[in-house]
């Protein structure tokens, strides 16, 4: 099925299927299963399909119509619902208006639908994709994961409130974790990133905090952190080689280990701020702006490093041998949201309007070409390649 998303959608048809019910039963029409692809909304006993308010007589008749068909049928019902999306304005030919608030509605509906009605068990989605439900309370998010390289079913996931989830079963079911290491003083910790090389693994959060373990997860040892560190660590990377490890925070300052943590190096040589005051003047919009943090900092496997700061007026570049950080002008009107690494070489980069941008020179981070592939106004917040790229 081809869904209606953001403005400009052409016609498009929403197949719905609807299972025969008892004539004795109090609901008709009502509906027995939800399809991944489908966007319903059940009240009062009835189906209503969201498809915009302007046309709520036409719906009405078409429900109608297909309760009548489902008394004279024994096999189950399929209607097919078509629909013309219009950018604002009048209506056009025989099709309904479907606004994007009414989608919107409908993929609540659907939500709402799935965490009341269905079982505590993972839920298809698509050929490649299922909902896993996860042992955590509503207001936690969930910041990153990683598996063990030598057990692919082996990972942990985690994120705030000091959340930690364990798979063995690669990632069907989790099992909540508790670190007594991050007990002892009382803090909520923020668990920001978490790395694994062969059993070597490592944990960071905020307020400032270094988690080891050398057994694949089985304990977890605390690491104490310089009080004068500066920023709060958002990204650690597991290293080849015992104790090796790499840890950035979020004003930009990366340290490296070759000790599980008991002593670090610092790999670039001036701060941040330093950088941007010195080269203010060679046309970096937004510098001036600069709020001495940096939103997101990605890592390639060659050890370079892209940063987009908080405000998203700008990014920063570093690879190793470099002793700062290198600015950049952003390639859109549209203020940064996040980018990465590819993993063929390059950048790609993501706007806060839902414009997506490929660079595909890793000698020129500035050479960008936009990518056309139908966000609709949706907001990108992340782009994953698979391992061949």
């Amino acid at each position: 099925m081809r869904t209606i998303s953001g403005r400009g959608a052409q016609t498009t048809t929403q197949v719905v299927s609807l299972k025969r019910v008892s004539h004795h039963s109090h609901t008709r029409g009502q509906v027995s299963s939800l399809p991944p692809t489908c966007y319903q909304n059940v009240s009062g006993g009835r189906t209503a399909r969201l498809v915009g308010a302007r046309r709520a007589q036409t719906l009405r008749a078409q429900a109608s119509r297909s309760e009548r068909n489902e008394r004279k049928e024994n096999d189950d019902v399929v209607v097919q619902v078509e629909a013309e999306a219009v950018d604002g304005g009048e209506e056009g030919g025989e099709g309904m208006k479907v606004e994007r608030r009414g989608v919107l509605a409908a993929v609540a509906g659907a939500s709402f639908l799935a965490k009341t009605n269905g079982p505590a068990e993972a839920k298809v989605v698509s050929k490649e994709w299922e909902v896993v439900n996860l042992p955590i309370e509503p207001e936690v998010v969930l910041l990153d994961i990683s598996f063990l390289p030598d057990d692919p079913k082996h990972g942990f996931l985690l994120g705030t409130r000091e959340t930690l989830l364990e798979t063995t079963d690669g990632g069907k079911t989790w099992v909540k974790r508790t670190l007594e290491a991050a007990q002892d003083e009382g803090f909520n910790y923020r668990f920001n990133s978490i790395s694994f090389s062969g059993n070597e693994g490592y944990i960071v959060g905020k307020p400032p905090i270094l988690l080891h373990t050398s057994n694949a997860g089985q304990s977890w040892e605390r690491v104490p952190l310089n009080a004068k560190l500066p920023g709060t660590p958002v990204l650690v990377t597991a290293l080849p080689g015992e104790g090796q490890a790499e840890m950035t925070t979020d004003v930009g300052a990366i340290y490296v280990t070759s000790n599980a943590g008991l002593l670090w190096k610092a790999a670039v040589q001036e701060t941040v701020d330093a950088t941007l005051n010195r080269t203010v003047s060679s046309g970096i919009s937004g510098a001036s702006f600069y709020t001495g943090q940096f939103s997101s900092v990605k890592r390639s496997d060659e050890g370079k490093y892209v940063a987009v700061s908080s405000r998203g007026n700008f990014y920063m570049t570093w690879e190793p041998g470099q002793t700062y950080w290198q600015p950049h002008n952003r390639a859109s009107a549209r203020r940064l949201q996040d980018m990465g690494w590819r993993p063929q070489g390059g950048l790609w980069l993501a706007t806060r309007g839902g414009d997506l941008y490929f660079n595909n020179d890793d000698k020129d981070l500035e050479n960008f070409k936009q990518v056309n592939f139908g966000a609709r106004g949706y907001g990108i917040l992340d782009v994953g390649f698979q391992p061949d790229g």
